[in-house]
Order: C-alpha cells, then sequence, then structure tokens
C-alpha cells in the first residue's frame, strides 16, 4: 500500500495551486474521455498478452480513479478511502457463498444470486425498476446489446433454441431488404438495428462476444488491405490509382496466401 499512498500524494500535490496547471483545471466532465480511453488501452495490452503493457496500462487506469477522488475530496463530497470502502462492502455483500454461509452450486448460482442480492439492495433504496436496469448508455452498441439481452434472459425472456433465434435473423435481414428496396431511410435505419440486435442474440445463443468477433473481423480486413496496398507498391500503384477489378483480384490473393489472422494471431 506504500506506493498507492504515494499515487494519492502526488495527485493531491498536481492538483494543489502550487501543482500543475493542466490536472488543477480538470472536472469529471473533462476526464470522461480518458477514462474511456485508458480502458480500451487496457484491452489492447490483455490482446498482446504484454504483461508489462499491461501493468502500465492498469496503473493509467488506476490514475483516474485517484484523480476523480480527489477532485469529489477537494469537494467534501467523497476520498478513495470512501471509493474503496463502498466495493469491498459490496464485494461481502454479494458474496455471500465466499463471506457467509450461503452455499451455491457453481457460477451460473453466482450470477443468479448477484442478481437476486443486487435487486434486493435497489429495492431497499426505492431504486427497483426494469431488470433492464444497470447498463450503461455509453458501452459500445454490440456490448450494450449483449448485456441488455443477458438481462432479459436472466429473467426468462429468451428463444428456445438457436435455430428460433436463427430463423428471427433471417426474417430480419428480409425485412431490412425491403425497407432499402422503400428508399425510406428511417425505415432502413431500423431495420438494419433490428438486424444488429437480432444477430447479438444469435451470437450470445453461440456463446459469442459480438464484440469481440467484430474486432476479428476488422482486423482480417485491415491486414487483407495492407496486402492489397503492399502489392500494388511493387507495381508502383496505389489504392487510388487502381481499379476496383485488380483489388478484387488481389483481394482473393491475399485470402490464398493465408491472410487470415488478425495481428494477435486470431482471426
Amino acid at each position: 500500500m506504500v506506493h498507492f499512498d504515494k499515487l494519492v500524494e502526488i495527485m493531491d500535490r498536481l492538483r494543489s495551486p502550487e501543482g500543475c496547471p493542466w490536472d488543477l483545471k480538470q472536472t469529471h466532465q473533462t476526464l470522461k474521455p480518458y477514462l474511456i480511453e485508458e480502458a480500451y488501452e487496457v484491452l489492447d495490452a490483455i490482446d498482446s498478452r504484454d504483461d508489462r503493457a499491461l501493468r502500465e496500462e492498469l496503473g493509467d487506469v488506476l490514475l483516474q480513479v485517484v484523480f476523480h477522488a480527489q477532485i469529489a475530496r477537494e469537494g467534501g463530497r467523497f476520498t478513495i478511502d470512501d471509493v474503496a470502502a463502498a466495493i469491498s462492502e459490496k464485494l461481502i455483500r454479494r458474496h455471500p457463498h465466499v463471506f457467509g454461509d450461503t452455499t451455491v452450486d457453481g457460477a451460473h448460482q453466482v450470477v443468479e444470486n448477484w442478481e437476486a442480492i443486487k435487486s434486493r439492495e435497489q429495492r431497499q433504496k426505492g431504486q427497483q425498476g426494469s431488470a433492464l436496469e444497470g447498463v450503461p448508455r455509453h458501452l459500445p452498441a454490440l456490448l450494450r446489446a449483449r448485456r441488455i439481452q443477458e438481462k432479459a434472459v436472466r429473467v426468462g425472456f429468451k428463444w428456445a433454441d438457436s435455430d428460433e433465434v436463427a430463423q428471427k435473423v433471417r426474417e430480419e435481414v428480409a425485412e431490412f431488404l425491403d425497407a432499402q428496396a422503400s428508399g425510406d431511410s428511417a425505415r432502413i435505419e431500423a431495420e438494419l438495428g433490428d438486424v444488429l440486435f437480432a444477430l447479438v442474440n444469435l451470437a450470445g445463443f453461440l456463446h459469442i462476444c459480438p464484440e469481440e468477433a467484430l474486432h476479428k473481423t476488422i482486423e482480417k480486413f485491415q491486414n487483407r488491405f495492407r496486402f492489397i496496398e503492399a502489392e500494388l507498391k511493387k507495381q508502383g500503384k496505389r489504392p487510388q490509382t487502381a481499379t476496383l477489378e485488380e483489388m478484387d483480384l488481389l483481394w482473393e490473393k491475399s485470402k490464398e496466401a493465408g491472410n487470415e489472422e488478425s495481428e494477435n494471431g486470431e482471426g
């Protein structure tokens, strides 16, 4: 804890009148994009399997937590100790099978108990509402859809099997194509959203993270396109000066050459 206390002291000094002008003028609102950015950099470090990078990026996320807590402390609202105390108390409350006498039969029951305890806490606070509450609006859309659907499934709102969901996907695609033919932009957008939502639902039944699946496809596309750029460069050309037919041929050549993998060896 020595180094953690040192970090808190450093942030206190940075926010002092004799500290850093940039740090001093920050607010919860101005720091929002940095928290999101640092979290995504942690994900990149995890995917790269680089412990040194992961250690550094986790430190950057911790800095954001300490930064927000320092701003709150200056306003007399709460401190970093209050933050640690709150999460410690929550972990104990929601793990009665570890810190109490409750018994569970596997991880699935842990999740069920967690949701039941959370619901009870909300009722006690007079905050009981929809079973779908608790999913941040700022999550990426695919991840938000996945979390919403998971919550619906936990209360019994789900299809019987993946075949039914697959059929729903086909229906939504047909409705999208019909909307596309109509030329109604609002309807096209709505139907495309339905297709994406249905695909996320299917991914859940297949135990696939749609966010990760799409990331891998993006990496695969980038690798293939970079192959095209490299081959065109050998010919003294660029994508801007090549024909679509030339690029299509190189795209197929890229697939034949095995450019199917993402940068971290997957895809």
